[in-house]
């Protein structure tokens, strides 16, 4: 920001200011590509993808849905990507638009809250990868897995999470540049491990002996086109998070048109592609081990190699270090920061990340499902609306015009400051559609032993996608005009 333009302190700091010129906006179509890599190829990922090949589909519609729900899933990136590569601004100050300058400290919160949570998850994850390489590495370790040390985990756990919490904490502190050379590595790495995993299991297996149908039930022809639309929902709600956190990313793209073929080439070729390959993989457990193996850390872990299992271990660690940077460490740093700008810039607020993503004791939350389920499904309930309202306002209400100058200011006359600084059609708009998505979450609870049980677990699937829509249409219909709120 130019040095005589005067910003408050409150909205302010050199982390939430606009980037701008080569030096500052140095990402090309390649380091967006590669942030999808290391956003996609991680364990979670994995189970996702082949998770849709076991609704009861046959495989070529799952693929009719997967590229269905992709193709939104770029268009909605590529319509929350524009306002911040267009001022060079992270998401909560995208969010000041809509929701008044302070304000947008609501869905800042929300997505912090949901990114430190995974954060955990996400770190635990890994440091289970860890846990199996050094197992094989030194079996006499497994006495370190007896029992609990602190909070439910025992004394190799907490080794291995700590390690991984440092290495995260590391890279983070190092700055962006860092962080792209290392996600630029990270996806690459995931498909050449992943390629070596198919030969394996098409040699073992024999690709005669491999059937992509993984459903354990046949569905008729009406079944299957209900379970595409489902498929189609999953995948936009699976992706709900990481559409919201790209701006964080986008605003260091050189260009529009490198977040135009980055996105093109990272979420629509690049998800087909991996879903490919890790159907072919979990399909392939079948013949080899016997049964259907979901987890590829399982997978590996099977392997009669000593290599093998060093090698993938350390590859799929490597792939959820990219994936919890670039999804949820980044962005919810921002977020915090957004909170006290004069006081957190970014490097202290991931640092409030991490500690918490420690407290919440992620590997509890993973071993209960239920919980963990309505935790992240309930916050998720908030990211929808959040989504539909921000692209609403920046299209249809703001016509694409931003004065950046007006995001940083807390006078009553700004631009953003709206009724003490909320906009309160933004906030009316969230409420309702929040608490529409979150009834859609619980519904399947209250309707546990009705008739229509079946139908609201299915409805459950569309909070994400229908408050974002139901969002979008209240915010347009109570804004008069960007000055009113």
């Amino acid at each position: 920001m130019p040095s005589n333009v005067q910003y408050d302190p409150r909205l302010y700091n050199e982390d939430l200011a606009p980037i701008s010129g080569k030096q500052r906006q140095s990402w090309n179509w390649y380091n967006i590509f590669a942030f999808w890599m290391a956003d996609i190829h991680s364990v979670g990922g994995y189970i996702f993808a082949a998770s849709l090949f076991t609704l009861g589909m046959e495989p070529w519609l799952v693929f009719v849905g997967l590229i269905t729900s992709v193709v939104v899933v770029m268009k909605l990136t590529n319509l929350m990507a524009k306002p911040s590569q267009k001022s060079g601004i992270p998401f909560p100050v995208v969010c000041r638009l809509a929701f008044g300058v302070l304000g947008a400290n609501i869905p800042a919160m929300i997505r912090g809250i949901v990114a430190t949570v995974w954060y955990g998850i996400q770190t635990y994850l890994a440091s289970v990868s860890l846990q199996i390489m050094l197992l094989h590495v030194a079996p006499q370790l497994s006495k370190y897995t007896e029992g609990t040390l602190f909070a439910g985990l025992h004394s190799l756990g907490w080794m291995c999470f700590i390690v991984i919490w440092l290495l995260q904490m590391i890279l983070f502190w190092r700055g962006i540049e860092t962080i792209k050379r290392f996600v630029d590595f990270a996806g690459p790495a995931v498909y050449a491990v992943m390629l070596l995993l198919v030969y394996w299991i098409v040699t073992q297996a024999g690709w005669e002996n491999i059937d992509f149908n993984l459903a354990s039930k046949n569905l008729s022809a009406g079944q299957q086109c209900w379970q595409l639309v489902i498929s189609v929902s999953l995948v936009v709600s699976y992706f709900l998070p990481v559409i919201l956190n790209f701006g964080d990313f986008a605003r260091y793209a050189t260009s529009f048109r490198d977040i135009l073929k980055g996105n093109l080439l990272g979420i629509l070729v690049n998800f087909v592609f991996f879903s490919v390959i890790t159907v072919v993989i979990t399909a392939g457990t079948i013949p080899v081990f016997g049964q259907l193996i979901l987890d590829p850390l399982e997978t590996v872990a099977r392997i009669d190699s000593f290599t093998a299992v060093l090698f993938g271990a350390l590859t799929f660690i490597t792939a959820t270090l990219g994936i919890n940077i670039v999804a949820n460490f980044v962005s919810s740093a921002f977020d915090f920061s957004n909170l006290q700008p004069n006081r957190l810039n970014l490097k202290t607020a991931g640092m409030i990340t991490a500690l918490l993503s420690a407290c919440v004791t992620p590997w509890n939350l993973f071993n209960n499902p239920q919980i963990i389920h309505y935790t992240i499904d309930l916050l998720a309930a908030f990211m929808g609306p959040v989504l539909g309202i921000v692209i609403t306002d920046f299209y249809l209400i703001k016509k694409q015009r931003i004065v950046i100058a007006e995001l940083y200011h807390c006078e009553q006359d700004g631009k953003y400051w709206y009724f003490h600084g909320f906009n309160r059609t933004a906030i009316l708009s969230l409420s309702i559609a929040a608490l529409i998505s979150i009834l859609f979450v619980l519904l399947p609870e209250f309707a546990e032993k009705s008739q229509w049980h079946g139908l609201m677990v299915d409805l459950s699937n569309f909070s994400g996608i229908f408050g974002a829509m139901l969002a979008s249409a209240c915010y347009k219909w109570l804004s008069t005009k960007p000055s009113k709120a």
